[in-house]
Parts: C-alpha cells; structure tokens; sequence
C-alpha cells in the first residue's frame, strides 16, 4: 500500500478542530523565528545552506506571524518528507512485485495487482471502494493530526503527531509519532539530531520519488533510472482513473486536457 501514496493528492490543513485536545504544555512554547532556520541550515546542509528562492520566510503577513508561518511551513515539509519516504520504499517495493499473501477483496488478490509493472499503474487498477478506504484513512488521519495541541502554528511541535487515544479515538493506543517509544526518554541532543536527519532524509525522498515518477511518465527524463522504471502512461496525479467511472465528476475530470504548449 506504500506504493500507492506516490498518487495520493496533499490534504491541506484543516479548520480548527472539533476533537478531544491533549493537554496543553506546562512550559511557554518556543517558536522557530527566520533567523532559527538559517541557523538550522547550516547543520542540515553547510555547502547550500539557507535556501529560500520564494522568500516564503519573508513575508509579508497579513493574517499570520512570521512564527505562525514557519510553523506551517516546517510542519508542511516534515509531513510530505514523511509521505516521500514512504512513497519512496513503496515504488521499490512495487516495482519489484513485493506483495501480501492473501486477497485484497473477494477473488482479487494483491498477486493480480503486483503483477502490474508501474506502481502507479497498480494504483489505477485497484477497486474504486479500495481507493475510498485509502484517501478517507488519509483525510481521518489529516483531522486527527490537527488535533495536537498546542497547534503548530500557536508553540506546538511541528511534525508531532497525537496517540489516537489522545485525540479522541476509543480503544486505540497507536502512537505514529513515536510508536516504539524510542524518543521518549531521548535526550534533547539525540532528538535534535533525529530532527535534521529526518528533514535531510525527507528532502532526499522528495527528489527520489519525483524522479521515480518522472523516468515512468517520460522515459529518459531521468538518465540515471533509464531502463530501470517500468513506464506509466496514465496521470500521477489524478487520484482515480477509467476504472472509477461510476463516482461523481470523474468522467468529467477524465475528460479535461489541460496543455501547457509544450509536448513530450
């Protein structure tokens, strides 16, 4: 299932949230200012260091702080590095017909489906009730992720995700944040260093599964994984396909073309 993330669109952060907050820290909350993150991108990488061609850091703020926005956007990157990353492992394991043993639903077993060369291509030949209970899964988790309190953007930790019994979820003790327990007790110095290999990490996977994507939807695009990607000839980007025709609006979104003037 790891495989099929590299298809999944972003949720964008939710409205304030309706479930049952964790409680609150004890100690004043301590938020990343511009000069933290250039501080900061020395350690995750001293040749480029800070890099902001966008100026996303710069502002100007109408409605948010210079806080409040680098709280999202730090939030916003340790997430899709997350997501990458596991896109990532699953295109590899995907691409090589890694599978679980049994059926996916009724006859049809994740055999049939692995046996498609290109992940994205398995993706499009899953069962549309298959695809509901993946991107529904995706938006529950994106509405309990928005329950930690404090909030990213108000002093929370951003990347922290809450136990679901924390956030309100009956008789489930799952913790994705830390569910070894391994950080913990971990010092202070451990954790930070834990937080730069990670975004490090993140940002590598973000490039390797573009480029996974790219050498299957343009092959040769990627010189280095030529010969190496089965090709996909469908949309990366759209979340369903010919096969979910029956869902609203989806014949229609399969209808639409939309040209940029240039051609492949």
């Amino acid at each position: 299932m790891l495989s099929f993330s590299s298809a999944l669109p972003a949720f964008a952060p939710l409205t304030a949230p309706t479930l049952t907050p964790v409680a609150q820290r004890s100690a004043a909350p301590v938020m990343e200012t511009t000069a933290d993150l250039e501080a900061m991108a020395k350690k995750l990488n001293p040749i480029i260091g800070f890099y902001d061609p966008l100026a996303l850091t710069a502002g100007p703020y109408s409605a948010l702080s210079e806080r409040q926005a680098i709280g999202f956007l730090r939030h916003a990157e340790i997430k899709h590095g997350r997501v990458a990353m596991a896109a990532f492992v699953g295109f590899i394991f995907g691409s090589n017909g890694i599978h679980f043993p049994w059926n996916l639903q009724g006859d049809l077993s994740y055999a049939t489906i692995a046996a498609i060369p290109a992940p994205a291509a398995q993706w499009d030949a899953l069962p549309t009730s298959a695809k509901l209970q993946i991107l529904l899964f995706i938006g529950l988790l994106e509405v309990l992720g928005e329950t930690v309190q404090p909030h990213y953007m108000s002093g929370g930790v951003p990347g922290k995700y809450p136990a679901f019994k924390d956030a309100g979820v009956p008789h489930f003790a799952l913790n994705l944040f830390d569910p070894f327990g391994l950080s913990k007790n971990a010092s202070p110095e451990k954790k930070a260093r834990g937080l730069l290999a990670e975004i490090n990490n993140g940002r590598l996977a973000q490039i390797g599964i573009l480029a996974f994507l790219a050498e299957a939807k343009v092959p040769g695009s990627v010189p280095a994984l030529s010969g190496l990607i089965a090709p996909y000839d469908g949309e990366c980007m759209a979340p369903f396909s010919a096969t979910d025709s029956g869902l609203p609006f989806v014949s229609e979104m399969l209808g639409y073309n939309l040209h940029f003037g240039w051609t492949f």
